[in-house]
């Protein structure tokens, strides 16, 4: 079975609308990273659901390592 694979070294930084849904790509299999795709199919990861409260800038997690899924906690700099 597959476990998540680091997509990035850095967080995706993108506007989201306020009050939209989103679904974090937790396994880093995606080819539409950050937004899950459906490749995490015959991984244990499930992708993760975010709403926006404003229309503002957020920093998702590339690397799938964070501790705040799915918001980037920095563990992408982490040795």
């Amino acid at each position: 079975m597959k476990h998540s694979t680091r997509a990035s070294n850095s967080p995706f930084a993108e506007e989201f609308e306020a009050g939209k849904n989103y679904n974090w790509c937790a396994s880093g299999q995606s080819q539409r990273q950050h937004f899950c795709d459906g490749s995490h199919a015959g991984t244990q990861s499930l992708p993760v659901g975010y709403v926006s409260d404003a229309t503002e800038t957020v920093y998702f997690c590339g690397c799938t390592q964070t501790g705040s899924q799915p918001m980037c906690d920095g563990s992408h700099s982490k040795k």
